[in-house]
């Protein structure tokens, strides 16, 4: 009966599926590392959020540290070019979201629509008439700051999700100052809010003879902030002088004004960097990220 059972068992353990060869604790960790390497790199990038992103020239120095960015706008035309390669884009009015998605974000950068501020600082009747019914009540100044408010609730509720502080910096016009309050800061043209950093670039003055209006003949101003702000419409006098009104090319040449200097958006990137993340080295030697 003993023997029975046993050529039983051995027939029984012959039918069974090979047996694999046994891997160590090392190697299983090390293919365990492999597989999940891409989404650990993608959780570990430090994450930053740009609000209106347009041509994502405010997170531009973030992404050259290595970073990742998000951006979030209304639309995306031809003139705002491809997305950069690290960034992702969402088409999304910035007033419905809710910050608390953005609790593992490490900066969030934001440049909202300053059309309506620029307006109301001309010289011209129609503009001191819309500035007038905004001090008079005629017009709801909520409704004016609606975009720019917007860019602080979605900060304060990403703080309180991840329970720290998520700086912020949020760019504008100087005619904004008499609606929003006085920025902590100026980079030439380019206004500053929110979490500034204290220590920041200084721009270079420029006289050019003839010339005294910052915002005339295509860029060439007393204080630039860079060359490619004095160069980039040379030989015009405006982009709405050189292109009709609500044309592309005309959208085109405004937005390039418009556009964040490199010089501020890398100073700004290595001010809010994590500190694990080195700055001296290319994106393609990172390896070590904070984890956000």
């Amino acid at each position: 009966m003993e023997a029975e059972y046993f050529a039983i068992a051995v027939e029984s353990r012959s039918r069974r599926a090979p047996v694999r060869p046994m891997v160590s604790a090392g190697q299983h960790s090390a293919r365990a590392r492999t597989v999940a390497e891409p989404a650990r790199r993608r959780t570990m990038t430090p994450l930053c959020i740009d609000l209106f992103a347009g041509m994502f020239g405010f997170s531009a120095g973030w992404l050259e540290l290595g970073g990742r960015v998000i951006g979030f706008d209304l639309e995306h035309l031809p003139h705002h070019g491809p997305v950069p390669v690290g960034a992702e884009l969402v088409l999304q009015d910035v007033r419905t979201l809710d910050g608390a998605q953005f609790k593992n974000a490490s900066l969030i950068l934001a440049s909202p629509p300053c059309q309506c501020y620029s307006y109301m600082a001309m010289p011209w009747k129609r503009a001191k008439t819309m500035a007038a019914e905004y001090r008079d009540g005629t017009r709801r100044v909520a409704e004016l700051n609606a975009l720019f408010d917007a860019c602080f609730r979605i900060q304060r509720e990403a703080c309180e999700a991840a329970g720290r502080h998520i700086p912020m910096v949020v760019e504008n016009v100087r005619g904004a100052q008499p609606w929003v309050g006085r920025a902590a800061w100026h980079y030439g043209s380019f206004y500053l809010w929110g979490d500034v950093p204290a220590l920041m670039p200084s721009t270079r003055k420029c006289k050019i003879t003839g010339y005294s209006d910052p915002r005339r003949n295509g860029g060439k101003c007393a204080h630039l902030t860079c060359q490619r702000e004095n160069d980039l419409a040379l030989g015009t006098i405006s982009p709405g002088r050189l292109h009709g009104k609500g044309s592309s090319a005309r959208k085109a040449a405004s937005a390039q004004i418009a556009r964040i200097p490199l010089a501020l958006s890398r100073h700004i990137a290595r001010t809010f960097k994590p500190a694990s993340v080195p700055v001296s080295l290319p994106p393609r030697y990172i390896k070590g990220h904070a984890v956000v």
